[in-house]
């Protein structure tokens, strides 16, 4: 991989930076927001979830215009919504205020996952696919691990303020994301679907896949003349499609139940329901972010040597032998010390290695160019709205019945997901985009 191809995957992959950071911080907030505020439980719960919200919005609407105006100029625009966001966050007078700026945030987030996958995908060679694109998890969840150290240290900066400042300083990153987003280029093959400029693809193409850029345009080419037609609504809903929407929508459904956005926003509280003191319980959130990250480096490090199905059967098997015990610990209440934070870590680094790595990979492969921007949006719009109801209801069970028939459930949901990897996911590794809508965009009754 060439230095121009790894620079351009990092700095769009910095958007997951945001996402990561934006999702996170709010656990350092969120229970002083409570209190300032005075909100019920219900309150409460819609607050810290109204980015989510937000962010169905703006997966589903992502692709909109990532497909009219281009991945990079969508991709700034996501920058701009992120500082707004993060400033009128911070600086919200009341709780409703608050939502409304969170929303944006969300949108941002959203919008992201689906508009930066799809386009180091679009950039990417066939055999560095995967690593370049689970950049993107990375970015994700090192920008978890920084907001968790953020809230650690700023915890008492400002005295009830604390939160706000919390809140406010991913202005910083999302201002030099902007800026870094004007020298990137546009991805080529939007170039040559929506704007028929075959030079200015292959200047592109000639630097990030030297190797295969005819092979790359002529399939695109080809592609264009058989379908004549554009990334349009109409051809995505068509039954030839059945296939790679079924895998997009269950691989979402599959990395919501098992409950890790429940664990990312609420890290401090499930630490304190297994009695562990505030402070610690702040830093062991960011234990949390720490064992993310370096077991989202091992699976960058495997996604493309490996493959994606064994991740999957890896991390498969992590969750449900670290959530059952989790269900375990809290039923016989057998909390202390240690137990519950070892096994919540290795929850996180099953997650990491397996959905963490995959999902965004996985999405962003199965559907072909003149429809991509529809199917990144589809599953990122089922992930994120199961994410945004298991976030406003997790606070309200965890007070009705307590944490263990809540592990108990995303437990089950996990040993559907191993036999869903086992029996139906198909393997995408080291096959060109173009080659994949043979293999997987036909119906196939094996995978459905």
């Amino acid at each position: 991989m060439n230095k121009k191809l790894i620079l351009w995957s990092i700095v769009v992959a910095l958007g997951g930076f945001l996402f990561g950071f934006d999702t996170a911080v709010i656990s350092g907030a969120e229970q002083d927001i409570k209190k300032i505020w005075g909100l019920s439980d219900i309150l409460h719960g819609i607050a810290i979830a109204i980015a989510l919200y937000g962010t169905v919005i703006g997966a589903l609407l992502g692709g909109i215009p990532a497909t009219r105006f281009g991945r990079k100029k969508t991709l700034l625009w996501i920058g701009i919504f992120y500082m707004v966001s993060a400033l009128g966050s911070a600086m919200a007078p009341e709780v409703y205020t608050f939502m409304l700026f969170r929303v944006l945030g969300g949108l941002a987030i959203g919008a992201s996952s689906v508009v930066a996958p799809m386009y180091i995908t679009e950039i990417a060679p066939p055999k560095n696919r995967g690593k370049l694109v689970a950049t993107f998890q990375f970015n994700i969840v090192f920008g978890i691990l920084i907001a968790y150290f953020s809230n650690y240290l700023l915890q008492g900066v400002g005295g009830e303020d604390s939160w706000r400042i919390m809140l406010g300083v991913l202005a910083v990153p999302a201002l030099i994301y902007c800026i870094l987003v004007v020298f990137v280029p546009e991805s080529p093959r939007w170039l040559i679907v929506h704007k028929g400029d075959y030079d200015k693809a292959r200047k592109t193409l000639e630097v990030s896949d030297p190797g295969g850029v005819d092979q790359a345009i002529q399939a695109l080419h080809k592609s264009i003349e058989e379908e004549n037609q554009k990334e349009s609504l109409s051809a995505f809903l068509t039954k030839r499609f059945s296939v790679p929407i079924f895998l997009a929508i269950l691989i979402a459904f599959f990395n919501q139940l098992s409950g890790i956005n429940a664990i990312i926003y609420f890290a401090p509280r499930v630490f304190e329901l297994a009695g562990i003191g505030k402070q610690a319980a702040f830093l062991q959130s960011a234990g949390v972010g720490l064992v993310n990250l370096v077991f989202t480096m091992l699976g960058l490090y495997l996604i493309d040597r490996w493959g994606r199905r064994k991740l999957m059967l890896i991390g498969s098997v992590g969750y449900i032998l670290s959530l059952a015990s989790v269900a375990a610990a809290f039923y016989y209440h057998y909390v202390g010390g240690l137990v519950v934070p070892v096994l919540l870590f290795i929850f996180i680094a099953s997650h990491a290695i397996g959905q963490g790595a995959v999902i965004w990979v996985f999405i962003s492969e199965i559907f072909p160019t003149n429809v991509r921007a529809y199917g990144q949006s589809l599953g990122c719009t089922t992930h994120w709205v199961l994410a945004a109801i298991i976030t406003t209801i997790f606070p309200i069970l965890a007070t009705r019945f307590g944490p263990a028939p809540i592990f108990l459930f995303f437990a089950i949901m996990m040993c559907l997901q191993l036999m869903w990897v086992i029996f139906k996911m198909p393997e995408t590794k080291g096959v060109p985009l173009e080659a994949l809508e043979a293999t997987i965009s036909l119906s196939d009754p094996r995978i459905l």
